[in-house]
C-alpha cells in the first residue's frame, strides 16, 4: 500500500518540546505542593494541579500535532479531542497522587506508570483518532509498541524523579528539578513523535474533520494560553511557598521571643515557685537600702525601718526522702503561695534556692512590725498541706534583721540567716530577732570547714551514680555520679552545705581532685567487668581558673588508660558567663586534649547565642526547674522545646534532669531530648548496686558502649556534686 508523505514544521516541534519541558517543571513544582502543608491546601493544589498539568502535556501533543502535515488537509474533532484532554488531566491526577502519598515504593512505581503509560497513550491516540479520514491510518505495530514503552518508562522515570527531589539540598533544588524537567520533556516528547511515526496515511484517504479544529492561527493560540496558564501557575505556587515561610518565619520567631522573654524572667525568677530569686531579692535589698541611706544623709528623719526575714523550712528533707521530688516540689509551691498571702503588697517574697525563702519588708514603723509578721507566716503554716494524696504537716524557723540597727544591705542577709539558725536551736516553729552573739554560728560553719578538710583522708567522701536514659530507645547509656559526705557524727551532710564551704575555704581544688581520681578508677574497674562508662566532672569556678588543670586531667586520663572522649567536663551556664575570656584557655585546652565540655542548669543564667556559640561544648543540659511543669505549664514546653531545638541546631546534645513522672518523660521524649535522668527511672545508688542495677534492668548490649570518637556527638554522662541525695 502507497502512504502520503509527511512533514513536520521544525519551529513547531521545538515549541512542543519546550512545552512539554516546561509542563514537567511545572508538574515537579505542584508534586512539592501536593505533599507540603494542610490537607485541604493539598488537595485544592492537587484538583488544580491536575488540569493545569494535564493541560500542558495535552498541548505538546496537540501542537506537535499542529507541527504534522500532509499533502491533504488535516483537521481534528471537538469531542475526541475533548476526551483526549481529559485523559491527559487524569494522567495527570494520577502522577500528583502518588507523589503526595508518602514513601515511593517498587510497587507504586510499577503501578502508577502502567496507568500513567496507559493514560498518555489514550491521550495520544485519541488525539490521533480526533483526525476523521475516510481511509483509517495504518499503524506500524513495532513503533506502536515502542511508544508504549516510553510512555511507560517515561511514567516511571517521572515518579523516580518525584521521589528524588524530596530530598534534595535545596541550594541545588532549581538546578536539578530543571535537569529532571528537560529529561522528562524529551522523554513526552519521544513518546509522541514515535507514536507519530507508527501512523501511516493511505494516498487514497480524506479527512473529514479538515474544517472542525485546524488552522495556524489554532496552534498559536493554544500554544500562548498554555504558556499562560502554566507561568500563572507556577508564578501562583512560589508566591505560596514565600507566604508559608513568610508564615512559617514569624511563627518561628514568635516562639523563639517569647521563648527568650521566658529565659529572661527565669533568669530573675525561681523556675518553680515563679517568686524573685536571690539575684533580683539582693538588688531590690539594695535599692532600698540605698534610698535610706540618701535620706539619712540628707538630714531627713527616716524613722521607717527595712526588715528581713529569713525563711527556712523545718524536717523538709524527710518528705523528698518519703514521698520523692515531685511531692517535695508541689510543697515547695504550696509554701510560696502562702508566704504571699501572709506578706503586705508591698512586701517582697523571694526563694532562695532549696527549702529557703526571704521577705524583704519596707516601711515599717518599728522593729515589732517585723515580728508580726513572723507570727502571721508560723501561723499561716500551721494548717496541714495535702501534697500527691497525702497530708503533710510542716513548720518553719524565721530570721529577722532590721536595717539600719543590724548592718548595711551587704551583711542583712547574713546576719537574717544567723538569726534562722538560733530560731532552730531555739527548738524549730518559732522566729529569732538577730543579736550579735549569733555571729558564733559561723564558728560552727569554721567547725565544719576543718572537718571537711580532712573528710578525704578519712574516706567520708563517696559518690553514688544515677543512671542517664537514652531519650529514643529507653535504655540506660550512662550515669551522673553524685557526691556525697557522710559525717562520723553529723551523718549526711547535704552538698548544699558544703560545697560552698569548700569554694570560700579553697577546699573545693582538693574535692574535685579527688573527684576525678575516684571517678576514673570506678571507670577503669567498669572497663574491667566489660562496661564502658563515660563520666563528667563538675569544674567549680576556682578550678576553671587554674592553669594547670588540663595538664592534669590529661595526666589522670593517660595514668587510667581511658579514652578522652569518655570525659565530659560540666559548667553552669552561670559560671560559663561569669568571665569567658579568663575561661576560654581552659576550655580550648580541653577541647585539644578531646574533653568534652556540658553547660549545667540551661536557661537559668544571662547566656546569649553569641557567647554559647564561643564555647566548645557539647552538650546543654536543662535546669530541672524548667522540667517540674511541662505536664501543666505550655510556657515551659514552649521553652524546652525552643532549647531543644536550639541546641540542636548548635550541634549540642539535649539532657533534662529531674524526671519524676510518666508525663515528663512522654514529653521529653516526643520533643526530642536526647537523655534523661530522674527517679522515674532509679535512684542514685553506689557503684556496685548500679552495677547489680544494669544487670538486672538492662540488656547486655545496652552496657557494651561503643568508642566514642572525640570529634562526633556521642553520649556523654555527668558528675554533678550539688545535687540533693535520693
Amino acid at each position: 500500500m502507497v502512504y502520503l508523505t509527511s512533514a513536520y514544521n521544525t519551529w513547531v516541534v521545538i515549541a512542543s518540546v519546550l512545552i512539554a519541558a516546561f509542563a514537567s517543571y511545572v508538574a515537579l513544582d505542584l508534586a512539592k505542593r501536593v505533599r507540603g502543608g494542610q490537607r485541604s491546601a493539598a488537595l485544592t493544589w492537587w484538583v488544580c494541579g491536575s488540569l493545569v498539568m494535564g493541560t500542558g502535556i495535552w498541548s505538546m501533543h496537540f501542537v506537535g500535532m499542529l507541527a504534522y502535515s500532509l499533502p491533504i488537509a488535516l483537521g481534528y474533532t471537538k469531542l475526541l479531542t475533548a476526551v483526549s484532554w481529559l485523559a491527559g488531566v487524569g494522567v495527570s491526577a494520577i502522577a500528583l497522587a502518588i507523589a503526595g502519598s508518602g514513601t515511593l515504593t517498587a510497587r507504586r512505581v510499577v503501578g502508577g506508570s502502567l496507568f500513567m503509560g496507559g493514560g498518555i497513550c489514550a491521550m495520544h491516540y485519541l488525539g490521533m483518532a480526533a483526525i476523521d479520514l475516510t481511509v483509517p491510518i495504518v499503524w506500524n505495530p513495532l513503533l506502536l509498541s515502542i511508544s508504549v514503552a516510553i510512555a511507560v518508562g517515561a511514567s516511571a522515570a517521572a515518579l523516580v524523579i518525584f521521589a528524588l527531589l524530596r530530598h534534595t539540598d535545596p541550594e541545588h533544588e532549581v538546578r536539578y528539578q530543571l535537569a529532571a524537567a528537560v529529561v522528562m520533556g524529551l522523554a513526552i516528547s519521544g513518546m509522541h513523535y514515535t507514536g507519530m511515526a507508527a501512523a501511516n496515511f493511505p494516498t487514497n484517504t480524506l479527512c473529514l474533520s479538515a474544517h472542525s479544529l485546524a488552522g495556524e492561527s489554532l496552534g498559536t493560540l493554544v500554544i500562548n494560553l498554555t504558556l499562560l496558564l502554566l507561568s500563572l501557575t507556577l508564578s501562583t505556587s512560589h508566591l505560596d511557598v514565600r507566604r508559608r515561610l513568610a508564615i512559617s518565619l514569624q511563627a518561628a520567631n514568635d516562639k523563639l521571643q517569647s521563648a527568650n522573654e521566658e529565659l529572661q524572667k527565669r533568669a530573675l525568677r525561681d523556675p518553680l515557685t515563679g517568686l524573685p530569686n536571690r539575684v533580683l531579692f539582693e538588688d531590690r535589698l539594695a535599692l532600698i537600702a540605698a534610698h535610706k541611706a540618701r535620706v539619712q544623709h540628707g538630714g531627713v528623719a527616716a524613722d521607717r525601718k527595712l526588715a528581713v526575714l529569713f525563711v527556712d523550712l523545718d524536717a523538709f528533707k524527710p518528705v523528698n526522702d518519703s514521698y520523692g521530688h515531685a511531692a517535695g516540689d508541689q510543697l515547695l509551691v504550696q509554701v510560696a503561695s502562702r508566704l504571699r498571702r501572709a506578706a503586705r503588697g508591698c512586701d517582697t517574697v523571694a526563694r532562695l534556692g532549696g527549702d529557703e525563702f526571704v521577705l524583704l519588708l519596707d516601711d515599717l514603723s518599728s522593729a515589732e512590725d517585723g515580728e508580726r509578721l513572723a507570727q502571721r507566716i508560723l501561723q499561716t503554716l500551721t494548717t496541714p498541706f495535702q501534697v500527691l494524696g497525702h497530708e503533710v504537716q510542716i513548720s518553719a524557723s524565721i530570721g529577722i534583721a532590721i536595717y539600719p540597727d543590724h548592718g548595711d544591705a551587704d551583711t542583712l542577709l547574713v546576719h537574717a540567716d544567723a538569726a534562722m539558725y538560733a530560731a532552730k536551736h531555739a527548738g524549730k516553729a518559732g522566729y529569732s530577732m538577730f543579736e550579735p552573739h549569733m555571729n558564733a554560728d559561723a564558728r560552727e560553719r569554721l567547725s565544719l570547714q576543718n572537718d571537711l578538710r580532712h573528710a578525704i583522708t578519712l574516706s567520708q567522701l563517696a559518690l553514688h551514680y544515677q543512671p542517664k536514659i537514652d531519650g529514643i530507645h529507653g535504655q540506660m547509656i550512662g550515669v551522673e555520679a553524685l557526691l556525697r559526705w557522710r559525717h562520723p557524727e553529723r551523718g549526711f551532710i547535704s552538698p548544699a552545705v558544703f560545697i560552698p564551704i569548700a569554694e570560700r575555704s579553697g577546699l573545693i581544688k582538693s574535692i574535685g581532685d579527688w573527684v576525678i581520681e575516684e571517678a576514673y578508677q570506678q571507670m577503669h574497674a567498669w572497663a574491667r567487668d566489660g562496661l564502658r562508662m563515660s563520666v563528667a566532672i563538675n569544674l567549680s569556678p576556682l578550678q576553671l581558673r587554674e592553669v594547670e588543670l588540663v595538664t592534669r586531667i590529661d595526666q589522670t586520663l593517660a595514668k587510667n588508660h581511658l579514652d578522652p572522649s569518655q570525659l565530659l567536663c560540666e559548667i553552669t551556664e552561670s559560671v560559663a558567663m561569669d568571665d569567658i575570656q579568663a575561661t576560654q584557655q581552659v576550655f580550648d585546652g580541653l577541647e585539644q586534649i578531646g574533653v568534652f565540655l556540658s553547660i549545667d542548669d540551661f536557661g537559668t543564667g544571662y547566656s546569649s547565642l553569641s557567647f554559647l556559640r564561643q564555647l566548645p561544648a557539647r552538650q546543654l543540659k536543662i535546669d530541672r526547674g524548667f522540667v517540674v511543669d511541662l505536664e501543666t505549664n505550655a510556657d515551659a514546653r514552649a521553652v524546652v522545646d525552643a532549647v531543644i531545638h536550639l541546641a540542636h541546631a548548635l550541634d549540642l546534645r539535649v539532657v533534662a534532669e529531674g524526671v519524676e513522672t510518666e508525663g515528663q518523660y512522654d514529653i521529653l521524649r516526643r520533643l526530642g531530648c536526647d537523655e534523661m535522668q530522674g527517679y522515674w527511672f532509679a535512684p542514685p545508688m553506689p557503684a556496685n548496686q548500679l552495677l547489680e542495677w544494669v544487670m538486672k534492668h538492662q540488656p547486655a548490649s545496652a552496657t557494651r558502649l561503643p568508642p566514642a570518637e572525640p570529634c562526633v556527638r556521642t553520649p556523654l554522662y555527668v558528675i554533678d556534686g550539688e545535687v540533693l541525695p535520693a
